[in-house]
């Protein structure tokens, strides 16, 4: 008498797998014979009665992957597997590992559904290896740098210049970066048996196909359900003239550079060039920052003339209006032609933007339209205009930033497992790591006057905050903007020491639609730089300089 079981096997990432699974379980005595599908993630055994099943899940897992028996009482597939109408569990493909692509792995498994995860480079994206993580560490120790020779209590405290040995804060910086990445990446996806992991570079074939030139050679074919694309970005270079013949910096180098250069030269005028120039000069460089426009020029203007002023006080050179329309390296310098005269630098960082990391994927086998900087488009569902396939983070036309891309992983992942989620942007709170930081939520004056939206605002110096005055601090504002007519707050800007601490009230204030009178009214704990929030919100009816100190 013979009988037909079912097994689902995890851990499969290719047709070569579902061979090896078959060979193993048709190695099992009593087994009469085998199909095992890498598409499904499943496999059909014709075998004696007697055949004991633990025998073949033993003969799996001999193969190096997991089987449970579908038919078993409380076994997953009734407990709860994502599966289409066929009642197979849905399998998702993900291209990369960064925080769009580990947040949707991990959201999807929990729906359900069995992941491949496809990764060509790196464990872990940009953000913990070449992003925020290295980037805010250097920055903390350029910070605590700059008050060992200088700070506002200096006639006090005595000033010691402290020696810079950059070679050791690189490697602290690097078996940081190493310990997270371990933690939160490379050790959840060996834990989850879920998720397969394969190491190479996918290419869509069609919309339900992906080739993979794997790492150690060959190509691998996968068939999916539904895909997520999350290639991330990568630094976009100008088309400057000879700059592509010299050695210049991306933040990439920069970061991971074991000297500090006697001069650094920057192009751009944005996040990553403005944080890694006060991070260099604050380490030992005599930087000149050239800016095409003027710092934060997409930004309320106040934000750039703010910065721009701290950054000269500090002897951060910063040109306005200035382009390299010529660079040249000889003799071991850079040498940049500007409207302005010849610039000379020993080092050269161009941080002016990140573009998507879309060129290679064969989108349009997949039917996938990008816009015309290559950014996926998509919905704020995380769709793309092929129906099974998803898009987040960088390599989107969405904000690119870690936090969005995470939130927009676990929405796709929601959608894709038959759920309904989108991503409101309208209160995503920006931080810049300078010092003072820049931090903003909502609505610009300018940006809310594009949208036909009526404005007020008010704009509170630090010289009138309690902790800034504590601190002998007072570089920098905080700015409220309200909608006319209703009162409500609809943004907020700040430039101030621990600006991005203060920027998540404002957030919250504007998703929970407070009018300025409303923020106005909560209770802010005293000597806090968050209370400025509601100083600045004050100001709509009152002259704050004639209240008390903790003034309700």
């Amino acid at each position: 008498m013979v009988q037909t079981t079912q097994l689902k096997i995890t851990g499969m990432t290719c047709d070569s797998c579902a061979a090896h699974a078959k060979k193993a379980l048709e190695h099992v005595s009593g087994v009469r014979s085998a199909e095992v599908s890498y598409a499904k993630g499943d496999a059909t055994v014709v075998m004696a009665a007697e055949t004991s099943t633990d025998a073949l899940l033993a003969a799996v897992a001999g193969a190096g992957y997991r089987a449970e028996l579908m038919d078993r009482p409380g076994a997953s597939s009734g407990g709860g597997d994502k599966a289409d109408h066929a009642g197979r569990q849905l399998h998702i493909a993900v291209i990369g590992s960064g925080g769009a692509a580990m947040a949707c792995a991990l959201k999807a498994v929990e729906q359900g559904a069995r992941v491949t995860l496809i990764e060509r480079g790196v464990i872990g994206g940009t953000c913990v290896n070449i992003g925020c993580v290295p980037s805010k560490i250097m920055i903390r120790a350029a910070h605590i740098a700059h008050l060992r020779a200088s700070s506002p209590f200096d006639e006090g405290l005595g000033a010691t210049p402290p020696v810079i040995r950059r070679e050791r804060l690189l490697a602290q910086q690097q078996a940081r970066v190493k310990e997270l990445r371990h933690a939160k990446y490379e050790t959840i996806l060996d834990g989850n048996p879920a998720i397969a992991v394969l190491r190479g570079e996918a290419r869509f074939k069609d919309s339900h196909s992906l080739s993979v030139r794997l790492r150690e050679g060959g190509e691998h074919e996968i068939a999916f359900d539904r895909c997520l694309v999350s290639t991330g970005a990568s630094p976009a270079i100008p088309p400057v003239p000879g700059l592509k013949d010299t050695p210049y910096w991306t933040s990439t180098d920069a970061l991971a550079s074991d000297k500090i250069p006697q001069r650094l030269a920057v192009i751009g005028s944005s996040v990553v060039s403005v944080e890694l120039a006060q991070a260099f000069a604050r380490l030992g460089s005599r930087v000149t920052i050239l800016a095409r426009s003027t710092l934060f020029f997409r930004e309320d203007p106040a934000i750039g003339e703010a910065v721009t002023e701290a950054f000269r006080a500090e002897g951060i050179e910063v040109m306005e209006h200035t382009e390299a329309s010529q660079v040249a390296f000889r003799g071991g310098e850079f040498m940049l032609t500007t409207g302005q005269g010849e610039q000379r630098a020993d080092k050269l960082l161009v941080a002016t933007g990140r573009a998507p990391n879309t060129r290679g994927l064969n989108l349009e086998a997949a039917g996938v339209e990008i816009n015309a900087q290559g950014a996926i488009v998509v919905d704020p569902a995380m769709r793309t205009s092929a129906p099974d396939i998803y898009a987040a983070g960088d390599c989107t036309d969405q904000p690119q930033f870690v936090y969005v891309a995470a939130a927009a992983g676990t929405r796709a992942a929601i959608n894709m497992t038959g759920g309904e989620a989108a991503l409101d942007l309208t209160a995503m709170p920006a931080v810049v790591f300078t010092d003072p930081q820049v931090a903003t939520v909502g609505l610009s004056e300018q940006a809310a006057h594009l949208k036909g939206v009526e404005t007020d605002s008010r704009l509170l110096t630090l010289d009138n905050v309690p902790r800034a005055l504590a601190n002998f601090d007072t570089r920098g504002f905080i700015k409220v903007v309200m909608e006319e007519g209703s009162r409500r707050l609809i943004g907020v800007q700040a430039v101030a020491p621990q600006a991005g601490e203060l920027i998540q009230a404002a957030a919250l204030a504007i998703r929970a639609r407070m009018t300025v009178e409303e923020l106005a009214d909560q209770l802010f704990p005293y000597l806090t730089m968050v209370e400025g929030l509601k100083l600045a919100a004050q100001t709509f009816k009152k002259d704050v300089k004639q209240l008390s100190c903790c003034a309700g």
